[in-house]
């Protein structure tokens, strides 16, 4: 596909979920349907064989008969690009607006920190010699403070991650399978208990209280931490998104 024909989305990934994708430990996301998009009454109804690849095609609607499953993804189709936005700080100076403003304007610059990567440096300068504490940081002149900034207000030009499209399917949540939860990014843990091991599976690091005795079982626990109480036992419709991380160099080419 060539880059003129190439379309670009955003989307919001946590830390943690930055981090599984950084260490190519995620290559899948899933997003629940919703709003004014189609609700599939059952499974996907037909398959095709792509470069010895099973793919969906579409399924049945019980108002709108066969719909093809990309067309209707609003995150994509298969060759799209996804570009990530992550909390992230940003240094930068309040500065006052004209004539009046208590609040004044954040006049921010392009030196950025990923909160994935933890914290930004604390740099003294001259109005804070001795940087800053209880959570805020100082900039390098000529920046005074570190701003920490959510994932929805990360332009363009402040992402680090390009991910291409490879698959596009229509499932039920619960429906997800050992392998694929372990592509959402769950790890292991092999716990040393007397006289047995145990491995338990998480996202996040270890120890976490969002874990289980599978990877599917894990998936869930963090799927209800993310979507809330219930959500897993809910088992919505979701949009299963494969992708594959871009080269930085590849995406400026």
């Amino acid at each position: 596909m060539s880059n003129s024909a190439i379309t670009e989305k955003p989307i919001l990934f946590n830390a943690d979920m930055v981090r599984a994708i950084l260490d190519g430990r995620k290559t899948q996301t899933r997003r629940i349907l919703g709003g004014k998009r189609v609700w599939p009454s059952d499974i996907i109804q037909d398959t095709d064989f792509i470069d010895g690849k099973e793919v969906p095609l579409g399924f049945e609607h019980f108002e709108h008969g066969w719909l093809k499953t990309e067309s209707m993804c609003p995150h994509g189709q298969p060759g799209d690009r996804l570009w990530v936005r992550e909390t992230w700080w940003q240094a930068g100076d309040w500065v006052t607006a004209y004539p009046e403003d208590d609040e004044g304007h954040w006049g921010g610059s392009k030196r950025i920190h990923f909160a994935a990567d933890g914290t930004p440096p604390n740099e003294p300068n001259y109005d804070h010699p001795n940087g800053l504490q209880n959570g805020s940081f100082a900039a390098a002149h000529p920046h005074r403070v570190w701003r920490k900034r959510p994932s929805i207000h990360m332009p363009r030009w402040a992402s680090r991650i390009t991910l291409e499209i490879t698959n596009v399917r229509v499932e039920r949540i619960q429906d997800i399978s050992e392998e694929d939860a372990i592509a959402e990014g769950i790890r292991n843990s092999t716990l040393q208990i007397p006289l047995t091991k145990a491995v338990m599976y998480h996202h996040e690091p270890w120890p976490t209280p969002v874990c289980g005795e599978s990877a599917r079982d894990a998936y869930g626990a963090l799927w209800e931490s993310i979507n809330g109480k219930d959500s897993w036992d809910k088992n919505p419709w979701v949009w299963v998104i494969e992708f594959r991380r871009v080269e930085q160099a590849m995406v400026a080419a």
